[in-house]
Parts: C-alpha cells; sequence; structure tokens
C-alpha cells in the first residue's frame, strides 16, 4: 500500500531558473528614488479619492457604523497595542458618541496597557473634567499622582481642578501631598501663592520655613526675607537675612546675599547697619568674587556716607586693577575706556586728564581703519568730556585738532569727528570755523556723510546758495550717486524752481554710469506727472524705452497713460500693451511677455469689455514641461534636466506644438472614456 501510494505522488514542480545578467556595467543615465518619488508626486499618482460622505438618518444605520467604527478600532488595537495614539482616539470617539461608559472603559484597558504613559492619564482626566465627572476626575488623579507622582503636570492640574471648584481644602490637602515629594521650586512658590491669594500669610510663612530647608539656595532664602518686608514684617525679614548668614556660614559666602541685605537695610535707613553688613562681606569673600559688593558699596557711600574713608580704598584697588591690564596690553582700550569711568566718577580733573592724555599716545600701530574704529572714540569722549563736564571750550577745541592731525586722511578717515567738531564750533556760535572745518573735510578726504552733513547744515541755515554749491562740488565727487542727484533737484523743486530741477534731471538720466539709474527716471517721470506735465513725461517713457525693454517699464507707461485720464485714456494704455507686446515678441523675452500678458488681462478684466477679454485670454500662454542636456565645463553630459516653457498661441511656430498637444489631450479623453464603458459593462 505504502509503496502504491509512493508511486502516485505528484512529482515536484521545477523551479525555473532565474536568468543570469550578462551586462552589469551601469546605465548610462542613472535614475535614483527621490526623482522616482518627485514625479510621482508631480504626476498626482499617490492621490487617492477622498472616501464618500455617509449621512445617518436612523437609528439602525447609526448602530451600524458605530460596530463598523468600533471593529476597526478594535482591530487596529489588536495589531499593536502598545500604540497608545489608537487607544486614545478610540475613547475620543466613544466620547463624541456620548458613550461616556465606553471611552471610560477604554482608558482603563490602555492604562493595562501602558500605565505609565503620561498622555493617556491627563486625556482620561480631562474626558472626566469635561463631562463634569468630577468624582471620576478626583479618582483618576489620586491614583496617577500615587503611581506617577514626580509628573508635576498632575499636581498642577489638580490642584487647579479643586481650586476651580472652589473646595480649596482638598487643594491644600493635595498641595500637601505634593510637597511630600520635594518637588521642584516652582511647585513651592505655586503652594504659596495659593496661599496668599486667599490671605493665609501664616500658612504661607510655614511653607517658606520648609522651603528653604530642602531647597537652600540663597536666592530663595532672599525671596524668603522680600516675602516678610513685602508684608511689614521687617524684624522678621532681618531675623531671615541673620539666619541666611548664619546658615552657608564662611565656607559658602556669596555675594549675592549680603547684597541684598544690604539694600534691605537701605529701605530702612539702617545705614550704619548696612555699612557693617558690606565690610563684614569685603573682609570674609575674594575680590575677584566681590566686583558687584564693591559697586554697589561704592554707590551706597556716594548717596549716604563720606567719600573720603571707604570710597578712596575702593577706587585705589580698582585703578590698581586696571593699571595692570592697560601695562600687558597698552592696546586695549576696553579697558581705558573702563579706567576713564572711574576717573571720571572720581571727580579729579586733573588725573583723569592725565589719564587721557595716556590713553591717546597709544596710536594704533596698522594703519587700517578697523584697528582705529575703538580708538578714535577715546578722543570723541576726551571732547565731549572737556566740553560738558569740564567746560573748558578752549581745550576742547585743541583735542578736536589733534585728533584730526593723528589720522592719516590721506589713507582713510572719520566723517564722525569732522562732523562734532563742526557741531562744536556751531555750539560756540562760530560759524565761520565751522564751514572751514566742513570745507577742508571735503577738500582733504572727501566723503558722501561729510557732503551730507554740510549741507544739511546750510539747509538748516537757509543758505540755498552754498547748498547749490555743495551739490554741485557733491556730483563732481561722485556723478554716479542717483541719490544726491534726486535729493539736488527735490531741493530746487522745494524752492520752486522747476527749470533748474528738471535741467538737474536731465543731466543725471544722461550720465554715463549710474548706480540705481531705474530710481532717477522714475524721480524724473514722478517729477513731471507731479507738475502735471504729463507730455513730457509720455517723451521720458519714449526715451526710456530707446534705452531698454524692460516690461516693468511698459506696465508703468500703459498705468501712466490710463491713469492721466480723458476719453481715449482706455484705448492709449491698451495701445501700449499691444506695442509692448510685439517688442517682447521680437526680442524673444518669454518670461517678461508672460508678465507684461498677465498685467494686460488684469486691466481688461478691470476696465476693458468682453471682446478686449477674450482677446487678451487667447494671447495667455501655455506652460509645457521640457527636458534638456546637462553639459559641464569640459563638455561632457551631466545627465538631463526638465524646466518650464511658455508656448504663446499667437506666436506661428507654435501653432503646430499646440496642436499636438490638443490631439494629445483629445486621444486620452477617449482613452479615459473608453476604460469607464467597459468597467460599466462588466459591472
Amino acid at each position: 500500500m505504502a509503496s502504491t501510494s509512493s508511486t502516485t505522488m505528484a512529482k515536484p514542480q521545477k523551479i525555473p531558473k532565474v536568468a543570469k545578467v550578462k551586462n552589469k556595467t551601469p546605465a548610462e543615465i542613472q535614475i535614483t528614488a527621490e526623482q522616482l518619488l518627485r514625479e510621482a508626486k508631480e504626476r498626482d499618482l499617490e492621490i487617492l479619492p477622498p472616501p464618500p460622505k455617509q449621512k445617518i438618518s436612523d437609528p439602525e444605520e447609526l448602530a451600524d457604523y458605530q460596530l463598523r467604527k468600533r471593529k476597526t478600532f478594535e482591530d487596529n488595537i489588536r495589531k499593536n497595542r502598545m500604540v497608545i495614539s489608537n487607544w486614545i482616539k478610540y475613547a475620543q470617539w466613544e466620547e463624541s458618541q456620548k458613550k461616556v461608559d465606553r471611552a471610560r472603559s477604554v482608558y482603563e484597558r490602555a492604562l493595562d496597557v501602558d500605565h505609565r504613559n503620561v498622555t493617556l492619564w491627563l486625556k482620561y482626566a480631562e474626558m472626566e473634567m469635561r463631562n463634569r465627572q468630577v468624582n471620576h476626575a478626583r479618582n483618576i488623579w489620586d491614583r496617577a499622582v500615587s503611581i506617577l507622582p514626580r509628573v508635576n503636570q498632575f499636581w498642577y492640574k489638580y490642584t487647579y481642578m479643586e481650586e476651580m471648584l472652589s473646595n480649596v481644602a482638598g487643594a491644600r490637602q493635595v498641595f500637601e501631598r505634593w510637597m511630600e515629594w520635594e518637588p521642584h521650586e516652582q511647585a513651592w512658590l505655586t503652594y504659596i501663592n495659593f496661599e496668599l491669594r486667599y490671605k493665609e500669610i501664616e500658612r504661607a510663612r510655614q511653607i517658606y520655613e520648609t522651603f528653604v530647608t530642602v531647597h537652600p539656595e540663597i536666592k530663595n532664602w532672599i525671596r524668603y526675607a522680600k516675602f516678610e518686608e513685602n508684608h511689614g514684617y521687617i524684624t522678621n525679614a532681618r531675623k531671615i537675612y541673620e539666619r541666611a548668614v548664619e546658615f552657608f556660614g564662611e565656607e559658602f559666602m556669596d555675594e549675592k546675599l549680603f547684597i541684598a541685605f544690604a539694600k534691605f537695610e537701605e529701605n530702612q535707613r539702617e545705614h550704619d547697619r548696612v555699612r557693617v553688613i558690606y565690610k563684614y562681606a569685603l573682609d570674609h569673600i575674594p575680590k575677584e568674587k566681590a566686583q558687584e559688593l564693591l559697586k554697589n558699596y561704592t554707590i551706597h557711600e556716594k548717596k549716604y556716607g563720606d567719600r573720603a574713608g571707604i570710597e578712596d580704598i575702593i577706587v585705589s584697588k580698582r585703578k590698581f586693577q586696571y593699571e595692570e591690564e592697560v601695562k600687558n596690553n597698552p592696546q586695549n582700550y576696553d579697558a581705558w575706556f573702563d579706567y576713564l569711568r572711574l576717573m571720571e566718577s572720581e571727580g579729579s580733573v586733573d588725573a583723569t586728564r592725565e589719564v587721557y592724555e595716556r590713553a591717546i599716545a597709544n596710536v594704533p600701530p596698522v594703519k587700517e581703519k578697523r584697528y582705529w574704529r575703538r580708538y578714535i572714540y577715546l578722543w570723541i569722549n576726551y571732547a565731549l568730556y572737556e566740553e560738558l563736564d569740564v567746560e573748558d571750550f578752549e581745550r576742547t577745541r585743541q583735542v578736536y585738532q589733534m585728533c584730526l592731525q593723528v589720522i592719516p586722511h590721506k589713507i582713510f578717515t572719520f566723517a564722525k569727528i569732522w562732523l562734532f567738531a563742526a557741531q562744536f564750533e556751531i555750539r560756540q556760535k562760530s560759524l565761520p570755523a565751522a564751514r572751514k572745518l566742513l570745507g577742508t573735510s571735503i577738500g582733504m578726504c572727501p566723503k558722501d556723510k561729510l557732503f551730507r552733513g554740510y549741507i544739511d547744515l546750510e539747509v538748516q541755515l537757509r543758505e540755498f546758495d552754498r547748498c547749490r554749491i555743495l551739490y554741485q562740488k557733491f556730483l563732481e565727487f561722485a556723478p554716479e550717486n542717483c541719490t544726491t542727484w534726486m535729493k539736488f533737484a527735490e531741493l530746487e523743486t522745494i524752492l520752486g524752481d522747476i527749470d533748474r530741477a528738471r535741467a538737474i534731471y536731465e543731466i543725471a538720466i544722461n550720465q554715463p554710469r549710474l548706480d540705481m539709474p531705474e530710481v532717477i527716471w522714475k524721480s524724473y517721470i514722478d517729477f513731471e506727472i507731479e507738475q502735471e506735465e504729463y507730455d513730457r513725461a509720455r517723451q521720458l517713457y519714449e526715451r526710456l524705452l530707446e534705452r531698454t525693454q524692460h516690461v516693468k517699464v511698459w506696465i508703468s507707461y500703459a498705468q501712466f497713460e490710463f491713469s492721466c485720464g480723458g476719453d481715449n485714456s482706455i484705448a492709449q494704455a491698451r495701445h501700449i500693451y499691444e506695442r509692448a507686446n510685439k517688442e517682447l515678441r521680437l526680442s524673444n523675452e518669454k518670461e517678461g511677455r508672460l508678465m507684461l500678458l498677465e498685467a494686460w488681462r488684469d486691466f481688461e478684466n478691470e476696465h476693458g469689455d468682453d471682446e478686449s477679454r477674450e482677446n487678451i485670454q487667447k494671447q495667455i500662454p501655455k506652460k509645457v514641461k521640457k527636458r534638456r542636456k546637462i553639459q559641464t565645463e569640459d563638455g561632457s553630459d551631466a545627465g538631463w534636466e526638465e524646466y518650464f516653457d511658455y508656448i504663446f498661441p499667437t506666436d506661428e511656430a507654435a501653432q503646430p506644438h499646440l496642436r499636438l498637444l490638443e490631439m494629445a489631450r483629445k486621444w486620452k479623453q477617449e482613452q479615459i472614456t473608453q476604460d469607464n464603458d467597459e468597467e460599466e459593462k462588466e459591472s
């Protein structure tokens, strides 16, 4: 029997051999996965049609819908129970169906899977609170803080809920449970603010006592003392500061504690206590760690004490420190600034002048402007000190003159110094000296900033003839600066000399080189429009079009023709658009021509008739995607790239191409229709 069965068994099918790849060389054109994904995205191959909308009209359909949704959710959970988002979506859907019991059951099942998930507990409790299930929510919060007591968000929300329910005692009890875990500082401060909202000062004090024990940091002791001070318990605040000093001892002393203690005593007008605190701190804290302490002590003594005593010691120490810094590096100008600031605050004019002279003697060794920028401010501060603090105006003038002699003007200059010196002379009512300074600066080292400062001075003095001369000098120095031409013309316009302003504009636009020619042309055209010289503006547009065929010029020209008003304004603007279209078609500027046609279309949509709108719509080009080869600098092929091209219907060369596109579109439509018919027949 066994032999019979063995003979009658079917023979195993032979597995076909895999064809061997003979040519293993890489293809000439490599296609990457990124390119495949991009093409699929561009052709919308991955977009699925939206599911049909379903309207439920009776309870049976609703029950069927709910059954299907629950089956879907249960299937998702069964596939992967650890994905908590599936549980949350399930519960939220049950809640949306007003099935709170079912949603609660889902959350409980989810907690069995992952009871340490914070989001799950939060969503569960928030659901109960939304549905006004206070006891359920309280039960959830109790379980959450018992299982995860280090998650502060649970405690915050738990106490907030109890307080919103006006259950102050319950909220306090939750806070007490929370504080047993010794949380971070913000939790303690939240508890204290909670008690202060209900005027429980004594309870807040007790919390502070525990707080500074759990978190024994200086800032917390200072908070405790300020709390007592703000509520009027001055004696208690002083005792807290004293306890803090004893608590930290000499080993962990910090200047912040003593500064806060001293400011507290200063607010209480206890200046003798303040001095004792500062002296004690300075004697026990290293000098490198007590800079702020010295600063505050100095400020206090300036306000309430005798400077002859302690301030001399502090100033001498700081002087020694700055002397060491400038001795090690004489070009450390920041150290010189700090030193000079100290000397100015001391009030000794001769000593301050001596330090200024020593500072300015350290000329930068390299004649590059970036090394001189900080050094020049030493001179500026010196001059301002002599003028404003000492009020020695002759010495101030000498400082400016010495500074101007030091600067190598043939290599670089500082317009700020020239302008400051001139402004000083004006304050001294010496206008000729100021003009002489500015004239010398322009002759020696002309700069835009110097010209503008000089011109602004003369404008304020209403010396317009001098302004004209300065503008001429300025334009001789920098004829390519369009801003200067515009400012000059604006000045003449304000003075009412229209012909002179027009002549300035004419000279400007005829310059062989300009930094912003489009700006000066626009300003000239706007000037003529403001003067209501529309024919001149039109001539300017024509002259500008002889130089450039930029599409923005054509669009601006057409808008100008329309804004002129009149019966033929629309026709004139349309004529400009037609001219522009012809010119741009001849120059083969496809991007510019597209921009022009879009502007023309907007114009016709707003001001044209049906015929004109249809005519311009026919001229809008079609956007097509093309491919072209890429070649490297050495002439080798580097693959293909895609680009977009525009085909204009009015171009004769585009007609065959457009006919091919139309035939392809019709063929595709026929294919879709045939496929739909075959599907209907099969169904």
